[in-house]
């Protein structure tokens, strides 16, 4: 029997309205930026405990202004850390999204599969001279694993 773990249909209307919404959020938040594989691995990255040091090394120049150069651009940091929090709330929904749209697709797909796997079986037992042998040879190919390339022993 089939898992039926989602039954799920989404009409033109409710995909329409989504792409419309998802382009109305790239456009409000145009000035995300998208970094490369290289620039990630260079930054310094602020974890839970970089945070609070970060927090508490703010405070201590804003609470001592004359110690600060103007090189060091505190209030471009006190708006850093405005945005980080402002933003943070946004990034937890669109998690929390992503992961139902990421579940949802896993559940589309396992309802899928187990109901291919019931087919293949019906076809195995049932399909016999049905002239079904050639779509279950086909579909049999799912399982066939490459064969590997013998490995020689060096010299």
């Amino acid at each position: 029997m089939s898992q039926g773990m989602i039954s799920l249909d989404l009409s033109n209307e409710q995909l329409e309205q989504a792409q419309t919404a998802l382009n109305q959020l790239e456009a409000t938040l145009s000035a995300l930026i998208a970094l490369d594989v290289d620039d990630r691995r260079r930054l310094n990255k602020m974890g839970p405990k970089s945070e609070y040091f970060c927090r508490q090394a703010l405070t201590a120049l804003e609470q001592n202004p004359q110690i600060v150069p103007p090189s060091l651009n505190l209030p471009g940091a006190q708006a850093d850390l405005r945005a980080l929090d402002r933003l943070r709330p946004l990034l937890d929904r669109l998690q929390r999204l992503s992961e139902r749209a990421a579940d949802t697709e896993m559940a589309l797909g396992s309802d899928l599969m187990n109901f291919a796997l019931e087919a293949y079986g019906l076809l195995k037992v049932s399909g016999k001279n049905q002239g079904l042998d050639g779509l279950r040879k086909d579909l049999s190919a799912r399982w066939t694993k490459p064969r590997r390339d013998p490995v020689t022993p060096p010299a």
